[in-house]
């Protein structure tokens, strides 16, 4: 859909902010959303959404539904969207819950780190020591903004949970990355993406007869008043920033694609200060440049 743009030499770079930008106002949706939607069921909802969408994007941009790809490739990439979508993203949200929408943003940064260390655990990558020093500062920043807790009226098992819960969506979704990196080149990103969007929902729908409140749990999905924030948060966060972080990424070089994404953390915390009235603090502040700074030199090929 971009290829008439192609010719712009900053289109790649347009692209990536905007993803940033959007996933941001995402967050927030999901963060209004999740004050009256438990975790799995606004997962379960903004996956089968972004599923529902994405198989028509194929047939638009004429892609087979069911191409000739090795049953161990889409294996790979449904426990990929299990491990990335229907595991990382409850998480996430279990996160988003208990620390806000700023404070999430900043743990959002161990995404990086993480790559780059299961990059160079399972496909070989070497680290250097620059990219050490940012894994560090962003560590640093998710220890800092523990001095949030008086401000965000937070107690402290809510913190730490919170940011254990955070950390470990950032693994996942790290992993769930990492583990089809090698079996990327051989498909399309669109099949690929829809396959990990299959996973991620058929993980979801499994363990659903498990759950002991499981009405509680998918009622609210049921009351319009709460799809004003619910399908707008789905759409952007779970279909169109994914399209323009891969148009991002065609475009423009990863490594510059990769740090432009990062601002989300930026504008998470500006959006949240403004619409949620999420405090911005000094500590706040210390942590999101510490954060940005550690995730622009974990992402750079020194």
């Amino acid at each position: 859909m971009f290829e008439s743009l192609a010719a712009s030499r900053s289109l790649g770079e347009i692209l990536a902010l905007a993803s940033g930008f959007v996933w941001a106002v995402a967050v927030i949706l999901f963060r209004i959303s999740g004050r009256r939607v438990h975790p799995i069921g606004l997962n379960l909802f903004k996956t089968s959404l972004a599923l529902v969408i994405m198989a028509p994007t194929l047939l638009v941009l004429g892609e087979p539904l069911f191409p000739d790809v090795p049953a161990a490739t889409t294996g790979l990439l449904l426990l990929s969207g299990i491990l990335g979508i229907a595991v990382s993203d409850t998480l996430f949200f279990h996160a988003l819950n208990r620390l806000g929408a700023s404070l999430t943003a900043i743990v959002d940064c161990f995404y990086s780190p993480f790559v780059i260390g299961l990059s160079f655990l399972f496909l070989g990558e070497r680290l250097t020591v620059w990219q050490l020093v940012g894994a560090a500062l962003v560590v640093s920043a998710v220890l800092t903004i523990s001095r949030e807790k008086s401000a965000e009226k937070l107690d402290g098992k809510n913190l730490v949970v919170g940011i254990l819960y955070g950390v470990l969506a950032m693994f996942f979704v790290a992993f769930g990355i990492v583990m089809v990196k090698p079996v990327l080149g051989t498909v399309s990103v669109f099949w690929a993406t829809l396959v990990r969007l299959a996973g991620g929902s058929m993980a979801l729908v499994l363990i659903v007869p498990f759950l002991r409140n499981r009405r509680a749990i998918f009622a609210p999905l049921a009351e319009r008043r709460n799809w004003k924030a619910l399908i707008p948060a789905a759409f952007f966060g779970s279909y169109l920033s994914l399209v323009l972080w891969m148009g991002g990424m065609k475009y423009a070089k990863v490594s510059v694609a990769a740090v432009l994404n990062q601002l989300n953390t930026i504008f998470i915390v500006i959006i949240a200060a403004v619409f949620l009235k999420e405090r911005l603090t000094g500590w706040k502040i210390a942590a999101v440049i510490m954060a940005l700074v550690g995730a622009y030199l974990a992402s750079m090929p020194f």
